[in-house]
């Protein structure tokens, strides 16, 4: 779809910027999770689609993330800056989903995370999607530690009632 619309773009003489959010993470002002959202918390909620979900992730390998205020900081920020064009890759964090659930599960013991369901996938990213153009513009992700991240995110899940209070 986006290669239609650059191509329409380009043919009808319109500037077209676009901002790609990669896996994106955090409270959203929506009634229900977007899916990127109900698949990380599936590690500690067990929900099993969910988690299926997640590896099907686990094995393309990195897991780009963006926080979705950065995402939607960026999305105005491109709009506004007149120098903007082409293709924007949104990405404060790259890790896979080995990596995060190890993290997860040091961080929240509390939770059983099972680290044993993702043996035999990559454990650290062997390509990452660069954020470069969209800092060179002048950008400045605010959400760039996974631990506040990932508290935001239980949070929010807490909020939607995909995890306990």
């Amino acid at each position: 779809m986006e290669k239609a619309a650059c191509k329409f773009a380009e043919e009808n003489n319109i500037s077209l910027i676009t901002v790609f959010p990669v896996f994106t993470l955090g409270a959203a002002p929506t009634p229900t999770a977007a899916t990127s959202v109900s698949a990380m918390l599936s590690l500690l909620s067990g929900d099993e689609m969910q988690l299926k979900t997640l590896k099907g992730l686990a094995a393309t390998g990195p897991i780009p993330t963006v926080h979705v205020d950065d995402l939607c900081r960026a999305e105005v920020f491109v709009a506004e800056k007149e120098s903007a064009s082409g293709r924007y890759i949104c990405s404060s964090l790259s890790t896979t989903v080995v990596a995060f659930t190890r993290f997860v599960a040091g961080k929240h013991p509390r939770y059983n995370v099972k680290t044993d369901g993702f043996q035999g996938f990559p454990e650290k990213p062997r390509v990452c999607y660069s954020s470069e153009k969209l800092v060179r513009e002048g950008f400045e992700f605010k959400w760039t530690d996974l631990d506040e991240v990932f508290d935001d995110l239980i949070e929010y899940g807490k909020v939607l009632g995909i995890l306990p209070q």
